[in-house]
């Protein structure tokens, strides 16, 4: 079940948003050639990557930033870089430009400070925009819990795509993250779920002032839990387009 894209477009362009998604894009392209060489590829991420332990030390946090901009190979990137673009472009609309880049980073590092809180001792690098990502998502799960998120799940041979209310797809999301963090090896390398869930926390907090700015209660009864912008439309594509044929 992967969300691919939502039904709400955004009332202004999303400078910020998209400028993010650049700067990840271009530095992650930049050290591209080290992926090849595991070494190199270690000594890069352990100058500019998260280390908890050197945090716990009180040292290296300047990593907390940098590390919102690194990647640990395509895949990582490009689901990251989906998430931004779903959920980004709402909540810089109804924060501000300015405000939703110092939100995001303010985000981003709180879901930093969340790992090295659960893991302080661990010296495995920690790279990734996700935590400052989760914290978008919580202020869009604040914000339009009722936004209708297109989700493709996959089963074997068999994908369909269903529209499915924000809040839904959000919860699971953090439900994993924190399911996750409990069951992992802190010496063992992989996600940062800590950091996922923090970020996701820290996001919907910092969200409350504006959704009370926008009138609290008032402002999820006033557009009904989603964005105030006509709702896109996408074409069907879960029909076949095989003709049936009725029984007789």
């Amino acid at each position: 079940m992967f969300p691919i894209r939502d039904h709400n477009p955004s009332g202004r362009v999303p400078y910020v948003t998209y400028i993010l998604m650049a700067a990840n894009i271009g530095i992650f392209l930049s050290y591209v050639p080290l992926l090849s060489q595991e070494r190199a590829l270690y000594d890069f991420y352990n100058t500019f990557a998260l280390v908890p332990a050197r945090v716990s030390d009180g040292y290296g946090f300047e990593g907390l930033i940098t590390s919102m901009f690194l990647h640990g190979g395509w895949m990582h990137l490009a689901g990251n870089m989906l998430f931004l673009w779903i959920y980004g472009d709402n909540v810089e609309d109804e924060m501000g430009h300015v405000p939703y880049l110092l939100f995001y980073t303010a985000a981003g590092i709180a879901a930093g400070l969340t790992q090295v809180a659960f893991e302080p001792s661990s010296r495995i690098p920690m790279v990734g925009a996700s935590g400052a990502i989760a914290g978008v998502m919580g202020a869009y799960l604040l914000l339009y819990p009722k936004a209708k998120i297109d989700i493709l799940v996959i089963f074997i041979v068999f994908f369909r795509i269903f529209p499915i209310p924000a809040w839904i797809m959000l919860m699971l999301w953090f439900a994993m993250q924190t399911i996750g963090g409990i069951g992992a090896d802190p010496d063992a390398g992989g996600t940062a779920f800590w950091a996922h869930a923090g970020g996701f926390v820290a996001g919907l907090l910092l969200a409350i002032p504006v959704w009370l700015k926008r009138g609290g209660l008032a402002f999820w009864q006033r557009n009904e839990g989603q964005p105030p912008h006509p709702e896109k439309t996408y074409p069907r594509i879960n029909s076949s387009r095989i003709p049936k044929v009725k029984r007789r």
